[in-house]
């Protein structure tokens, strides 16, 4: 089902997101989700940054004035639409009488779209984890947004983003992983995707995995790999390279690959290419989603279901 749901990511660029209500424009949003199904706003932070977006994960609203919250539109993400922190993020806003708009597939957070007048856009895939709906919910944000040049612009994904196939490049950093604990780095723009990376790592191949960004982990992190403790051997390094990163982010990646490498630490560094800025983001995302699914199989263990994530959900009903 993952591996299948990989191979055919490209096709969620087809889909054409229809709104049930009327919605009007809005320049400012939140979005409020969790997991797998907040990862469309932060990738499009990448692709279009001048977008004023506040990406919540949390129960409540963001710590911002009324005034300024009664500006934006509040996009509901929930894949399975049962997402407690979600719900609890809609009811509040209710209270506010702020302006609302709800993106899922079904659940209680469809239910109450409808029975509230909130207008909603249903995607197609019921049965998908959220991580691998990624084009949907993309797709589907762009419209809520208003934003129809891009969401034509990314449809065309759908025809350049080719289907994955038995990519060698994707074995060779899951071999690379096998045994270690992921380290996904990346320059500050480019975070949402290591972010990607990190999810897919811990869902699907079901490993602990970190995420971090230059140029602040020279800071801080640097150190604590150099300490001298055997601990940071247990780590692999995966370095996402942009070449339209800041020049002096370049030179810190290269420089603190080499330190790595002197210090007997496993590093991986991966370029990533696109033919457009859209294009790149999704290219790495899906290299990520592949290589995700050949370490789980590197580690004997399935890439589908999220049995311990369903277990403490049902500990804190």
């Amino acid at each position: 089902m993952i591996y299948e749901s990989i191979k055919n990511f490209a096709k969620q660029f087809d889909y054409k997101p229809q709104i049930t209500g009327k919605l009007k424009k809005y320049g400012k949003f939140v979005v409020a989700g969790m997991g797998g199904s907040n990862l469309a706003a932060p990738l499009l932070g990448i692709w279009k940054p001048a977008l004023d977006v506040i990406v919540h994960r949390d129960y409540g609203l963001p710590a911002i004035s009324d005034a300024e919250l009664k500006k934006r539109l509040i996009i509901f993400s929930s894949y399975s639409g049962v997402t407690e922190e979600v719900i609890d993020v809609f009811h509040t806003a209710r209270k506010k009488k702020l302006a609302r708009a709800v993106i899922t597939t079904g659940g209680k957070l469809l239910a109450l779209a409808k029975r509230e007048g909130v207008p909603y856009v249903e995607m197609p895939d019921k049965t998908m984890e959220p991580r691998m709906g990624l084009g949907y919910s993309f797709m589907a944000h762009l419209k809520v947004m208003g934003a129809e040049k891009e969401l034509a612009e990314a449809a065309g994904l759908a025809h350049t983003l080719k289907p994955v196939r038995d990519d060698p490049h994707s074995k060779s950093i899951a071999k690379h992983m096998k045994g270690f604990i992921p380290v996904i780095y990346s320059s500050r723009k480019n975070f949402p995707v290591a972010y990607v990376w990190k999810i897919a790592v811990d869902e699907t191949a079901k490993m602990p995995a970190f995420a971090n960004a230059f140029p602040e982990l020279n800071h801080n992190e640097l150190q604590g790999m150099a300490g001298g403790s055997a601990l940071a051997k247990q780590f692999s390094f995966l370095f996402l390279k942009d070449p339209d990163d800041h020049l002096r982010v370049q030179k810190r990646m290269i420089v603190l690959e080499g330190l790595y490498r002197n210090m007997g630490l496993r590093v991986e560094p991966l370029i990533i290419r696109g033919v457009t800025p859209l294009h790149k983001i999704f290219s790495a995302v899906v290299l990520g989603h592949l290589t995700s699914y050949h370490l789980a199989k590197e580690n004997g263990v399935s890439p589908s279901g999220q049995s311990a994530i369903e277990e403490f959900k049902k500990l804190i009903r």
